[in-house]
């Protein structure tokens, strides 16, 4: 019933749902997969791509006319790759986390009566209750836990960033094999035609009677082995472009355009593996993020530790017996630490420092040793490339010469088909130290954290 003697209670009822938040429906079906794993439109990218916002990534304008750098595939990637929504997610955690960390626990209310209804109750009137509770432990480690929080969000941001990295540079390496597979095919395709074309002549010279059948043999299975090895060099092209439509987030039969003037090569001068080292740890974002999940968990602990503090909760009331007597006071509760002294959670809160402190250390020492090996690595690759192309001129030259001498019947047909081969694996040979060394060289860069041109 309402009267004004409990009016409040009303009041109080009528603000529980302030504030509250609404069930929002969020259903899982075809037509939501669908349009969550459908690609950005042009439009979107090239404005999106302008405006990218990202440590190590610069924002770059899109062409639709020439194709891809691998520049802008990784920017590309970092908008539309589905598989970076999960890490984006976990941004939210984080703040739900930080939200949570910030949120004071809430004041308690309590209200009871007491009816006459029995014995001596003339005059007796009706004995209430009125007090306010409020656990104050929480504020003893609410600061440490806030700091937690807040380092722990910084550290999801950075961890977030470095995998957005990761999936830039798959697809700027994804965009090199691409263009080093496309030559390979067309230097494939070129010796494939000749090969068909020489076979031809062969044939000819053989019904003529100026060849003979050893040679037309020998000319049938350079020709087939061209032709097989055409085939091969198309699955590897196909290959890789599936895999930079996945570093892109397109759908599996996408065909995306790749600028034809992408080309590999050693001329590209890299900072030595002690310069990349100098500051790793203050510029790799996995590092980075690490050392702030540390100092999270530093402040988590320390929050363990103030919290084996005992609880407190003081209150204040207003009482009314049956003989209208009316009394104010206050109340504190206090928890003797004889069982639970917090030292479970210190204890996990402690072991899982540890855990992040050699998780660090491991990390940095992967870090040197992938430095190392890309550098060396590339070092490597620049010497066995620049002998290469040294032994290229002259080998040319052979297989002219050759050509030439088969040509008025001076050589063997064996002795040109091997010159030729000597040739077009040599060329091979150049083409796929040239995708090595973009690889490795976008391997340091991931491993330097810093973009390193190829």
């Amino acid at each position: 019933m309402f009267t004004p003697n409990n009016c409040w209670k009303w009041f109080a009822l009528a603000l529980l749902p302030l504030g509250c938040a609404r069930y929002q429906p969020m259903p899982l079906n075809n037509s939501t997969v669908r349009q969550g794993l459908a690609a950005p439109s042009p439009d979107a990218l090239r404005v999106a791509a302008m405006q990218i916002k990202h440590p190590l990534l610069q924002p770059v304008p899109m062409d639709d006319q020439n194709g891809l750098t691998p520049d802008q595939a990784a920017v590309i990637a970092v908008i539309a790759n589905p598989s970076l929504r999960l890490a984006r997610d976990e941004r939210g955690l984080a703040s739900a986390q930080l939200l949570s960390a910030g949120i004071l626990p809430n004041p308690q209310i309590n209200f009871g009566e007491n009816y006459p209804y029995g014995g001596a109750i003339a005059g007796a009137v009706t004995a209430s209750q009125v007090g306010v509770s409020w656990d104050v432990a929480e504020l003893i480690s609410h600061d440490a836990r806030v700091r937690a929080a807040k380092a722990g969000a910084a550290s999801v941001d950075l961890d977030i960033a470095w995998q957005e990295w990761q999936i830039a540079q798959a697809a700027r390496a994804a965009v090199y094999d691409i263009a080093s597979s496309r030559d390979q095919l067309t230097l494939l395709e070129t010796i494939d035609a000749q090969l068909a074309q020489n076979l031809d002549v062969v044939r000819s010279a053989v019904q003529r009677h100026d060849k003979t059948l050893t040679d037309l043999t020998a000319a049938q299975a350079a020709s087939a082995d061209a032709s097989a090895a055409v085939l091969a060099q198309r699955r590897e092209v196909a290959s890789a472009r599936l895999a930079l439509n996945k570093a892109l987030g397109f759908a599996p039969d996408a065909q995306v355009k790749i600028r034809a003037d992408i080309t590999g090569g050693a001329e590209a001068i890299f900072p030595s593996p002690d310069q990349i080292l100098a500051g790793l740890e203050n510029r790799r974002l996995d590092l980075m993020a690490l050392k702030l999940g540390y100092q999270s968990q530093e402040e988590s602990l320390r929050a363990a530790v103030l919290e084996q503090f005992p609880k407190i909760n003081i209150g204040f009331n207003r009482q009314r017996d049956d003989t209208n007597v009316q009394s104010i006071g206050f109340s504190v509760t206090v928890d003797l630490p004889i069982f639970d002294r917090n030292q479970a959670e210190i204890a996990t809160q402690t072991a899982t420092r540890q855990k992040l402190f050699d998780e660090y250390l491991q990390r940095v020492y992967e870090a040197q040793c992938d430095v190392f090996s890309a550098g060396d690595d590339l070092k490597q690759i620049s010497i066995q490339l620049q002998d290469a192309e040294k032994s290229l001129p002259a080998l040319r030259q052979l297989a002219d010469s050759y050509r030439t001498a088969f040509g008025v019947g001076n050589v063997d047909v064996l002795s040109y088909y091997s010159a030729l081969n000597d040739l077009a694996q040599k060329q091979l040979d150049i083409l796929k130290l040239k995708q090595q060394f973009a690889d490795t060289a976008i391997a340091l860069g991931l491993a330097a954290g810093e973009y390193l041109p190829v």
